[in-house]
């Protein structure tokens, strides 16, 4: 198996998973409880929430654990929403935003919330002059990825931050699912951000939300105080100190990562621009852990079946989306819809081998050969 796969999920580091076994069965307390067992849960997690803090310079207090981005998105946009009803309905947001974001907006939308698609250039990155044209003072949310999921676009979020200074009942969600472990998320640019484990090798159903101090939501979870009062339920210690080990790890070796991966993608662009009939969809200024392609002529759902037959791994569009449509983000960057509908994703990481890119680049030859020989 080759696995291209890595901006869907990325497979648990083997210290990430060793710490959360070891304080598993080290923490038998809940963190909540009055006695010894619970003290040292709680002090363990008091331990998590600083050193989580000091990695993106925020305060302890403004860290709200969850089970993924997926939670944190919704939890953002639908807790500001509800929050800020009385100032305003009117949210803006991009066409390249993860399905966890577009769905609670759809959902707000046909609660009565006005929803508008801010512009996307050709290079992939929101259109300022159509954000400003977009705002108003009944704005109270934007909502945008620091890195588009499919594209691998880096996002202007400090413009973006800029152009709200005269709003402000604007807030400003950025979902960093994809950025953060790649490149460096500041964090005081936005009210919320959120991420998830999975992402940078940490363990599925583990991330956070970051919300500003002083920002009130409205949880959609209810019950306990748990860590926060935005987010019931038993504080999950061993998940929380796998999440702060990977990452530290993640960050920690996040520039020699990146130099790796970027090599990687210049390699298969170079490949790639050898075939007539593939268009590379990824901007220039955009990660080099994400590359889009299209096969003219050739649905990239069937070539993703192809190559899935050859023991490939890669996406068409986002792991959570829906099959059979044009990607939302090609679609915004190209104009295109059957250049949208060919569409698929590769994506990368440290652990990628160059043994690898070779093999796949041979199998791509021939599933190319084969699905386009009447084209």
């Amino acid at each position: 198996m080759i696995y291209l796969d890595y901006s869907a999920n990325t497979p648990v580091d083997e210290s990430v998973l060793d710490i959360f076994c070891e304080t598993e069965r080290k923490l038998i307390g809940n963190a909540n409880s009055k006695h010894i067992a619970g003290d040292a849960a709680r002090n363990m997690q008091d331990e998590i929430n600083k050193s989580i803090a000091d990695l993106f310079h925020i305060c302890e207090d403004e860290i709200i654990y969850t089970s993924g981005a997926t939670e944190s998105n919704n939890l953002a946009i639908r807790g500001i929403a509800h929050t800020m009803r009385h100032v305003g309905k009117h949210i803006i947001t991009t066409p390249l935003e993860h399905s966890s974001v577009s769905a609670p907006l759809t959902a707000l939308q046909e609660a009565g919330y006005e929803i508008d698609m801010v512009k996307i250039g050709t290079d992939g990155r929101v259109d300022m002059e159509s954000l400003r044209s977009l705002l108003r003072k009944d704005t109270v949310l934007v909502t945008v990825c620091a890195v588009d999921s499919e594209l691998g676009t880096i996002q202007p979020v400090k413009e973006i931050r800029e152009a709200l200074k005269d709003y402000p009942n604007c807030l400003l969600h950025i979902d960093a699912t994809q950025a953060v472990g790649k490149i460096d998320v500041d964090f005081s640019l936005a009210d919320t951000v959120s991420l998830s484990a999975h992402k940078f090798f940490g363990i599925i159903g583990s991330g956070l939300l970051y919300k500003k101090k002083g920002l009130v939501l409205e949880p959609i979870i209810y019950g306990g105080a748990s860590t926060t009062i935005y987010r019931s339920g038993t504080p999950t210690v061993s998940l929380n100190k796998s999440l702060e080990t990977a990452l530290l790890l993640a960050l920690k070796k996040q520039k020699e990562r990146y130099d790796t991966v970027s090599g990687y993608n210049r390699y298969l662009r170079e490949s790639f621009a050898k075939y007539p009939l593939v268009t590379v969809n990824s901007p220039d200024n955009t990660i080099p852990h994400i590359l889009n392609i299209s096969v003219k002529g050739v649905k990239g759902s069937v070539f993703q079946k192809a190559l899935n037959e050859k023991g490939v791994c890669v996406s068409v569009k986002s792991a959570c989306s829906t099959d059979n449509l044009p990607s939302r983000a090609v679609f915004a960057v190209s104009k295109n819809r059957k250049n949208a509908l060919s569409s698929w994703r590769i994506s990368l990481s440290h652990m990628t081998t160059e043994e690898e890119l070779h093999e796949f680049i041979n199998i791509f030859e021939m599933c190319y050969n084969e699905l386009t020989n009447n084209c």
